[in-house]
C-alpha cells in the first residue's frame, strides 16, 4: 500500500513538473476581495507567482506565516470558495523582455491586450494564460559579436530591426559570462537558439533572443551619474523654467480636470527619449482609450513614424482587479530599464501614482497591517522610493558600458486637489521636480496648469552649462528675469485689486504687462494647435528673448516720459503674441523681422513722445 501511494505520488510530481510547477500545493482557507489565504504552501517563497483555483487565477505570494500563504490574486476572485487548489510555480512574478515589446498593448502584469482579445473576445475571461511575447514570429537576428569573442553580462551580442525606426540589442544575460563557440545569422522565434557560449566551467550554454528578469528586482548596472542634460518636452514652460534631467525624477499633482492626463500625453509624445513607456495605472477606461486611439495616428516628430514605434503601453483601468495595479507599475519600470541597459533615453509615464497607492492601501488593509497616515501602510514612503530610486541615468554593465537613462514622471491625484494628503507630501520627498498643477488656471483656460508661482525644478542649477553651451549663454539670465517679473506681478495683484491698477507707477505697470505678455504669449500653449503644440529649445529662446526685450525697452521708455498707452498699443506687440505660431523653419527669418520692427517702432516713439 505505501508503495503505491509512492508511486502516485511520483506520478503526480512528474506531472507537475512536465507542466513547468513544483510540486507544492495548498487549499484555499479564505478569500477576502484580491487577498486569498491558503493553506499547506511550506514549500512556497515569498513573491512565487502561483495559480489559484480550478480555473487558475494568477496570485503572488505576499506574506507566509508557517504553512499559510496570504495570496495577491490580480484577477477577479467572485466565486471562489475554500477548499479549491493553489499551486505555487515556485517562480517569481517576472517580465518577458526581447524583440515584440514596442507597438504593443499589455495589462498590468503583461499580458497581451490585442492578443486576448483574438483569443477570448472583447470580454476577458478569468485564468487566461498567453505570452507576452510572440513565440511563432520570426526576428532577422544580425551577429555584432563573432566565435572566439570573450563575453561578460549586457555585452550585445546581435541586434535586430524591431520595426523601421527602432534596432533591438541582444544583450548576454546577467549572471553569464564566456567565450562565443557559435553564433547564426538568419530568422528565429525569440526562443530559438542564437548563440552557444562557453563558460568558464567548461559548459555551453544556449542563448535565445528572449530573457526573464523579476519586477521587483532593479536590473544592475555599472555606474549612476549625475543628471546633467535636460529632456527637451517642448513644453516651454518645463523646458525653460522648470526642466527635468535625462534620468530625473517629476511628480505632476492636481486635482481632476487640472490637465494632469493631457501634460503626461504631451510628454508621451514629444520629449527627447529614444523610447516611452506609458503606464495608465488606475486610469479611467476612457482615458486609456484615448491613448489607445490616439497613438498610433499621431507621427513621431524624430522619425516621422507612427508614435506607437516607439512606446510601450500598459494599461490598467480603473474598473480592472485593483491588485494588478500595484503590479503595473513594476512591470513596466522593469521594461524601461531593460531598453535602457541598450544604451537608450527612455521616458517613463506613470499615471497615476496615487491609484497604485490605492491599491496597496486596499492590500494592506486585508492584511490587517498596522495602518499610517488616513490608512495607507506604514512603508508607502519606502515603496515609492524604490520606484522612483529605479530611474537614473547610469553606464550599463558590458565590458563596453554603455551610458542609458530612465527618466521617471508620475502623475498624483490627490482628492480634491489637496497636496498635503501622503502620497504627494511622500511624493515629494523623493522626486527633484515638482509641476504643481492648479485647478484656477485650468478654469481660466490656462494650459498646460502648472503654477509657475509653487513649482520648482532642483536640476536647473546642475543644467546651466549645457543651457550655456547648446541655446545661449542668456537664457540662463532670461529664466531669472522672467521668475523676478510673474512674482512681482503677484505682489502687485493684491495692491491692484484694493486700490486698482491706477494706483501703480508707470514701472509697476510695465511690468504687469510684461507679466501677462509672459503669461499669455509665452507660457499658454496650445496641445491641440499643429505648431504650437511644440516648440523646440531654440524657438522658446527667441520667444523669451522677445518679451524681455520689449520689456526692458519698456523700462527705458517710461523713464523718458513716454505715454503708457502708446507704449502698450504698439503695433509689433501683436507680432510679438502670435510669435508662438511660427512655423520651426521660418524662427530665424520672422522673429529677426519682428526685433528689427520693435526697434523700429520703440525708436519712433522715443524720438515722438520722449524727453
Amino acid at each position: 500500500m505505501r508503495r503505491l501511494i509512492r508511486c502516485l505520488r511520483n506520478m503526480q510530481a512528474a506531472c507537475t513538473e512536465s507542466e513547468g510547477y513544483w510540486l507544492s500545493h495548498g487549499r484555499i482557507s479564505k478569500v477576502s476581495g484580491p487577498l486569498v489565504i491558503a493553506e499547506g504552501m511550506r514549500d512556497a517563497n515569498m513573491f512565487d507567482v502561483v495559480r489559484v483555483s480550478e480555473e487558475r487565477l494568477i496570485g503572488e505570494i505576499l506574506e507566509i506565516r508557517g504553512d499559510r500563504a496570504s495570496i495577491q490574486v490580480y484577477e477577479e476572485t467572485s466565486g471562489l470558495k475554500p477548499g479549491g487548489p493553489v499551486v505555487t510555480t515556485g517562480e517569481p512574478l517576472s517580465v518577458e523582455l526581447g524583440p515584440g515589446l514596442l507597438e504593443n498593448i499589455f495589462d498590468g502584469i503583461q499580458r497581451p491586450l490585442e492578443v486576448m482579445r483574438e483569443a477570448v473576445g472583447s470580454n476577458i475571461t478569468r485564468g487566461v494564460t498567453i505570452p507576452a511575447l510572440d513565440r511563432e514570429k520570426k526576428w532577422l537576428f544580425k551577429p555584432v559579436a563573432a566565435v572566439g569573442d570573450k563575453l561578460i553580462a549586457g555585452d550585445i551580442i546581435g541586434t535586430v530591426q524591431e520595426n523601421a525606426i527602432f534596432e533591438h540589442r541582444i544583450m548576454m544575460p546577467v549572471g553569464l559570462e564566456g567565450s562565443i563557440e557559435a553564433i547564426h545569422e538568419g530568422e528565429f522565434t525569440i526562443e530559438e537558439t542564437v548563440a552557444v557560449i562557453k563558460t568558464a566551467d567548461g559548459r555551453s550554454q544556449n542563448l535565445q533572443m528572449m530573457q526573464k528578469w523579476p519586477v521587483r528586482r532593479e536590473r544592475p548596472y555599472k555606474e549612476k551619474l549625475s543628471p546633467e542634460e535636460p529632456l527637451i518636452t517642448g513644453q516651454r514652460i518645463i523646458d525653460t523654467l522648470f526642466p527635468i534631467a535625462k534620468g530625473g525624477v517629476a511628480a505632476i499633482p492636481g486635482p481632476f480636470g487640472s490637465g494632469k492626463t493631457v501634460v503626461q500625453h504631451q510628454l508621451a509624445k514629444w520629449s527627447d527619449a529614444d523610447l516611452v513607456v506609458y503606464i495608465g495605472c488606475g486610469e479611467r477606461g476612457n482615458e486609456m482609450t484615448d491613448v489607445l486611439m490616439e497613438f498610433p495616428e499621431l507621427k513621431d516628430p524624430k522619425s516621422g513614424d507612427s508614435l506607437m514605434k516607439r512606446t510601450v503601453l500598459i494599461a490598467n483601468t480603473s474598473d480592472m482587479p485593483v491588485a494588478a495595479r500595484e503590479a503595473s507599475i513594476y512591470t513596466g519600470i522593469t521594461i524601461a530599464e531593460y531598453f535602457r541597459d541598450m544604451g537608450y533615453s527612455v521616458a517613463l509615464l506613470a499615471d497615476s501614482t496615487s491609484r497604485w497607492a490605492e491599491a496597496l492601501r486596499e492590500m494592506s488593509g486585508r492584511l490587517e497591517e498596522m495602518p499610517g497616515e488616513e490608512g495607507y501602510p506604514a512603508y508607502l514612503s519606502s515603496r515609492l522610493a524604490q520606484f522612483y530610486e529605479r530611474a537614473g541615468k547610469v553606464i550599463t554593465i558590458g565590458s563596453k558600458g554603455r551610458q542609458g537613462s530612465l527618466s521617471a514622471i508620475g502623475a498624483v491625484s490627490p482628492p480634491g486637489g489637496d497636496i498635503s494628503e501622503p502620497v504627494t507630501q511622500a511624493t515629494l520627498r523623493i522626486v527633484k521636480v515638482f509641476w504643481g498643477l492648479d485647478s484656477n488656471l485650468a478654469y481660466s483656460r490656462h494650459f498646460p496648469a502648472i503654477n509657475w508661482l509653487t513649482s520648482y525644478s532642483l536640476y536647473t542649477d546642475k543644467m546651466t552649462d549645457w543651457y550655456s553651451d547648446n541655446i545661449s549663454r542668456d537664457l540662463n539670465g532670461y529664466r531669472s528675469d522672467m521668475m523676478r517679473i510673474l512674482q512681482e506681478e503677484a505682489e502687485l495683484d493684491e495692491i491692484v485689486r484694493l486700490v486698482g491698477v491706477d494706483a501703480l507707477s508707470a514701472r509697476d505697470r510695465v511690468t504687469m504687462e510684461a507679466a501677462r505678455s509672459i503669461r499669455e504669449d509665452f507660457l499658454h500653449q496650445d496641445a491641440f494647435h499643429e505648431i504650437d503644440t511644440y516648440s523646440t529649445m531654440s524657438k522658446q529662446y527667441r520667444m523669451l528673448k522677445l518679451i524681455l526685450s520689449y520689456y526692458y525697452m519698456a523700462q527705458d521708455a517710461v523713464k523718458k516720459n513716454v505715454d503708457l498707452k502708446k507704449l502698450f498699443e504698439l503695433p509689433v506687440r501683436e507680432r510679438i503674441g502670435r510669435a508662438k505660431n511660427v512655423p520651426q523653419d521660418r524662427v530665424e527669418e520672422e522673429f529677426g523681422e519682428i526685433e528689427k520692427e520693435l526697434s523700429d517702432q520703440m525708436d519712433a516713439l522715443l524720438s515722438k513722445e520722449g524727453e
